[in-house]
């Protein structure tokens, strides 16, 4: 991570509370994510470009109160400003009625996505939906 940042790359963007870094969220253009491309169900939908949030991290005492659904709509704002015309993101579907353990969440949950504007597009898996934001 301290290679890409000192190359200048944007690797994400943060969310803060006060002056505390609270959040992260990974956002790129898809090809920078080659594990995407070696996934089976993540698979790209169509041929257009797009960039991916590949990652959310929240810190505990500020989850389940709506920062996930901010950095998207923040990592969307700033994919826009590069250029881009689509964002994808690859949440975890919870079963009913149950919360999911943190360490399987890195991905972000449909809910916050849904919020934050994004619609789901495929699913390869019941639990993993690919979801996408037309930006405007």
């Amino acid at each position: 991570m301290k290679a890409i940042v000192d190359s200048g790359e944007v690797p994400g963007i943060l969310a803060y509370h006060d002056t505390e870094a609270i959040g992260w969220c990974a956002i790129a253009q898809r090809s920078r994510y080659s594990a995407l491309s070696r996934s089976r169900m993540l698979q790209p939908v169509d041929d257009r470009p797009c960039w991916s949030v590949a990652c959310l991290f929240i810190e505990k005492a500020y989850r389940k109160k709506g920062v996930s659904t901010e950095l998207l709509r923040a990592a969307s704002e700033y994919a826009k400003s590069q250029g881009a015309e689509l964002v994808e993101g690859y949440p975890v579907e919870p079963k009913p009625d149950k919360d999911i353990p943190p360490a399987f969440a890195w991905t972000g949950i449909p809910s916050a996505f849904i919020r934050a504007g994004f619609k789901e597009v495929m699913r390869r898996s019941p639990t993993r939906p690919i979801m996408r934001k037309e930006l405007e």
